[in-house]
């Protein structure tokens, strides 16, 4: 049995490549639904891309990947064109565990080596597994192996920024469709209406991502003091005036941006029986998530 905790990108991608070749695996996650950071968020009939605005491949095999999955093309009215999960980006992760084991709301504590495996405990409950594949981000991963395993101290030139996120629906003309400015404290606006396959009504969509500074300093506060900070920055941007909002909230993505990647694929313990890996291996693209996962399992697959 391999065991895979996290059910984002890089966790689904080895989970599918490990089920087809027929190994026997499981995935846990502690969340409510696969995917991390390619998500959305659902309220009513409004729906909003909350994590990964869009996805994009530079590799043939990653491009070979989306065109399994649920997407479309979104132009971003800045003259480029964009992968998008279609009805939400979400559809991405769901699409790419399909059929596969995932055990969602399942808080993994502790890891510890078990003879030739491995002891996978979780609250209320405990598995074996002959080989473990981690894929949390790096900051969390110490706090299941322990800080003095060795695999910790490799981790320590990996950075992880956090990203606050603002989700609004606004009745007010749409001045642009996406708007970007890394000086800016709301570095990314997106018309999220305009994607394929969204909901359409009176009031069009938003979302707002801030800039790293931005959220260092807010990240503590509560998500609706974050709203309430980010939202009259939306409405400045956009020349819209507070009582045309409809809905607002936001959301608090605690480690979202490799600022420092740790410039491998992944790393693996001497034995081949425990592996880490995710974004933070290569860098802030969904398809670096994807490439982790994948070697990953190429690597236990070449074992095998």
């Amino acid at each position: 049995m391999i065991v895979i905790i996290g059910s984002g990108m890089a966790g689904l991608a080895c989970a599918r490549a490990l089920a087809e070749a027929g190994l026997s695996h499981v995935v846990l996650d502690k969340g409510r639904c696969i995917g991390g950071r390619v998500a959305t968020r659902r309220v009513g009939d409004l729906q909003f891309d909350h994590g990964a605005q869009f996805v994009n491949a530079h590799g043939a095999s990653f491009a070979a990947a989306l065109g399994r999955l649920s997407v479309a093309d979104w132009q971003d009215g800045m003259g480029r064109t964009h992968s998008v999960g279609v009805p939400g980006m979400s559809a991405i992760p769901r699409a790419l565990g399909e059929g596969l084991d995932i055990r969602q709301g399942v808080q993994v504590t502790r890891l510890q080596q078990d003879g030739d495996g491995w002891l996978v405990q979780a609250e209320g409950a405990s598995l074996r597994a002959a080989r473990v594949v981690v894929t949390v981000p790096a900051p969390q991963v110490a706090g299941l192996l322990g800080a003095q395993h060795p695999l910790v101290a490799e981790l320590a030139p990996v950075r992880l920024a956090p990203c606050l996120t603002l989700m609004a629906a606004v009745r007010a003309p749409a001045p642009f469709i996406t708007r970007q400015d890394p000086d800016d404290p709301l570095s990314w606006i997106a018309q999220d209406s305009t994607k394929p396959g969204r909901p359409q009504g009176a009031a069009t969509q938003w979302v707002a991502q801030a800039g790293e500074a931005f959220s260092v300093e807010h990240l503590e506060k509560t998500p609706e003091e974050i709203a309430a900070l980010m939202l009259p920055l939306l409405c400045e941007r956009m020349g819209a005036t507070p009582d045309l909002v409809t809905y607002a909230a936001a959301h608090r993505w605690r480690y979202a941006r490799v600022t420092q990647a740790l410039g491998q694929p992944f790393l693996s313990s001497p034995d081949g029986s425990l592996f880490l890996g995710g974004d933070w291996c290569i860098g802030p693209r969904v398809e670096a998530a994807w490439t982790s996962g994948t070697a990953i399992a190429d690597a236990v697959l070449a074992q095998s």
